[in-house]
């Protein structure tokens, strides 16, 4: 049997869903602010947003 190839999976579930988005130079900045900021990659600063504004909509 052969070993497993590729990357691996990073934290409890695949990412295989893709989505692009287009935005311009400032939100670009922004968001390249707070990944450097707190450390962590740009798809984790969306998750993050995601995760704060599913949070203010079930807290109203």
């Amino acid at each position: 049997m052969s070993p497993k190839t590729g990357r691996p999976i990073k934290g409890a579930s695949k990412r295989d869903k893709n989505l692009q988005i287009r935005i311009n130079t400032e939100e670009l900045a922004l968001l390249d602010e707070c990944a450097q900021l707190l450390d962590i990659s740009r798809t984790d600063v969306i998750n993050k947003g995601i995760r704060l504004v599913k949070k203010e909509l079930d807290n109203k």
